[in-house]
C-alpha cells in the first residue's frame, strides 16, 4: 500500500434492515470532536494520590535547670532509702486508618467492545440484542487470521470458501451475513466505518439475525464480523 495503512470494509449475506432515527444512530456513525482532535488510538491516563503525614504533635521543651545552695548542718540523721518501682506503661501504636482499596474491573476483550457496540446500536434501532456463539467466533477468527497470514481482503478465500461455508464448517448451521474491514485500530473506528456503509449497517441492523462472532488479527488489523440466524 506503498506505506498507507488501507481502510477497507466489505459486507456479504443482507436481507433487510431495521430502521432508527440519525439522531439514534449519531452515535455510532459520526466521529465525536473529541475523536476528531485526540484521534482513535490515544488512551487517557489515570492519576493517583499521595496522602500528607499525620503530624505527631509539637516538640516538648526541657524542664529548666533549677540551682540548689550546698547547706552545713551539725546533725547527725539516719538517712532511709526508699525504692518505688513505677508500673510498666505500654504505649500503643497510633491506629492507622485502612487502607483505601479500589476495585478495577476486568478489561473488556477487543472483540467483546465490538458486539456491545453493535448491540447498542441494534437497541437504539429497536433491535433485540445478539448473542456471542462460539462456534461463529472461531469461522471469523480463523477468516481474519487467514487473510492476515496470506495477505488477501475478501469474503472469499483464494480457494473460493465463503462466509457461509466457513461458518458451517465451524459448526454453525444457519450463517445468516458477513463484515469485514481493514486497517481500523480500535472496536470504534471499525464501527463507524461499517455503519457508514449501508451494506455493513444493512447486517448490524438486521432484526433477524440472533448470534454474532467477532474475529481480529492485529498484524494488519484484518476483522470479520459474522451473523447467525
Amino acid at each position: 500500500m506503498g506505506g498507507l495503512v488501507g481502510l477497507l470494509l466489505g459486507a456479504a449475506g443482507a436481507t433487510g434492515v431495521a430502521f432508527a432515527s440519525p439522531e439514534q444512530l449519531a452515535p455510532f456513525v459520526a466521529p465525536s470532536s473529541t475523536q476528531v482532535a485526540e484521534g482513535d488510538n490515544r488512551g487517557v491516563g489515570g492519576v493517583g494520590g499521595v496522602g500528607v503525614p499525620v503530624r505527631t504533635g509539637q516538640p516538648t521543651a526541657p524542664p529548666a535547670a533549677t540551682t540548689t545552695e550546698p547547706t552545713t548542718t551539725t546533725t547527725t540523721t539516719e538517712t532511709t532509702t526508699t525504692t518505688t518501682e513505677a508500673p510498666p506503661t505500654t504505649t500503643e501504636p497510633p491506629t492507622q486508618p485502612p487502607a483505601t482499596t479500589t476495585t478495577t474491573p476486568p478489561p473488556v476483550s477487543t472483540t467483546q467492545r465490538v458486539v456491545e457496540l453493535v448491540n447498542e446500536a441494534r437497541a437504539a434501532a429497536g433491535c433485540p440484542g445478539l448473542k456471542v456463539d462460539q462456534r461463529i467466533v472461531n469461522a471469523a477468527q480463523a477468516h481474519s487470521t487467514d487473510m492476515a497470514t496470506r495477505g488477501y481482503f475478501s469474503h472469499d478465500t483464494p480457494e473460493g470458501v465463503d462466509f457461509a461455508e466457513r461458518m458451517r464448517a465451524a459448526g454453525y448451521p444457519n450463517p445468516g451475513g458477513e463484515n469485514i474491514a481493514q486497517g481500523y485500530r480500535t472496536p470504534e473506528a471499525v464501527m463507524k466505518g461499517w455503519m457508514n456503509s449501508e451494506g455493513h449497517r444493512r447486517n448490524i441492523l438486521n432484526c433477524g439475525f440472533t448470534a454474532i462472532g467477532v474475529g481480529l488479527d492485529t498484524n494488519g488489523h484484518y476483522w470479520t464480523q459474522n451473523f447467525g440466524w
